[in-house]
C-alpha cells in the first residue's frame, strides 16, 4: 500500500473529523478510501448511464467493423 499526501482546506479536515466521530470510518485514512471508493462508483455507474443514453440517442455503430471503418474513412 502507498501513501499519498494531500493538502486539505481547513473546512475538509473539518468534514473529515466529523466523519470519523461520526463512525463512517474509524480513521482519517478509511475515510479518504472510502470516499475514493464512492466516487470510483460513481464515475462507473455514471458511464454507464451515458452509455445508456447514446443508445437511446441513435448514438452508436452496430454492424460489420471493417464495413462501418471504410463508411468512416
Amino acid at each position: 500500500m502507498s501513501t499519498l499526501s494531500v493538502p486539505l482546506t481547513p473546512a475538509l479536515e473539518l468534514e473529515i473529523n466529523k466523519l470519523v466521530k461520526s463512525g463512517f470510518a474509524s480513521n482519517k485514512a478509511a475515510v479518504v478510501r472510502r470516499a475514493i471508493e464512492r466516487l470510483a462508483e460513481e464515475e462507473a455507474v455514471n458511464a454507464v448511464l451515458r452509455a445508456e443514453q447514446e443508445v437511446a440517442e441513435g448514438k452508436i455503430l452496430r454492424g460489420d467493423i471493417r464495413k462501418l471503418l471504410k463508411q468512416l474513412s
